[in-house]
């Protein structure tokens, strides 16, 4: 395993988009191929970033009201491949799956929604993310290789490692990185599994 990873291609899917423009931009600067999702994709387009649609990767159009979009093998084997493993290498050249190195997603704002006033049991389950966490989780776990940046707050750190080491990351980072996924997502799912207690509880 190489302790310093090259930023190639990376994933950026954000509900929150404070910092997102000069985040991207420095990516693109770097050389690297962005791949982004619906309203992510449309802001960083109009800032004048190159994107590559989710669509083009999946070959599949966002469908059920953005439902379902990173939910398929061209985005999980990318992410989940180990890299040093003769099948897992295989698998990617025999599919046509392009490595992932790293994932830039925000979850949808749930916690935020069920703290308004009045807000319906329909409004906050749309706000359950779904594709969201299943990235975090599977770029997480795959952080030998691959750099899993959940909140804006940790931007500077990541453009720092890339400004240091060439446009790339080290395993430190993406093992702290890894860690702070698992924390969001523990989170985020214990607001959900509270919310659901509270406002359905017998």
């Amino acid at each position: 395993m190489s302790d310093v990873v090259p930023i190639r291609t990376a994933l950026v899917s954000v509900s929150d988009k404070t910092g997102l423009v000069p985040f991207a931009q420095r990516l693109a600067r770097g050389g690297v191929r962005i791949v982004s999702t619906g309203g992510t994709a449309r802001a960083l387009a109009d800032a004048g970033v190159t994107v590559t649609p989710i669509e083009q990767v999946t070959g599949f159009p966002e469908m059920m009201d953005g439902r379902v979009k990173t939910l398929h093998p061209k985005v999980h084997g990318g992410l989940l491949a180990l890299r040093d493993k003769p099948d897992h290498a295989a698998a990617l050249r025999e599919h046509g799956i392009t490595p992932i190195d790293l994932v830039c997603v925000n979850l949808y704002p749930f916690e935020r929604t069920v703290a308004e006033a009045g807000v319906t049991d329909e409004e906050a389950i749309e706000q359950i993310d779904i594709g969201g966490p299943s990235m975090v989780r599977s770029a997480a776990k795959n952080h030998r290789y691959v750099a899993c940046v959940t909140s804006a707050e940790q931007y500077g750190d990541v453009v720092a490692e890339l400004d240091a080491h060439a446009g790339a990351t080290t395993f430190a980072l993406r093992r702290r990185l890894a860690a702070a996924a698992f924390r969001r997502t523990a989170a985020y799912d214990g607001a959900i599994s509270t919310w659901m207690a509270q406002r359905w509880s017998p």
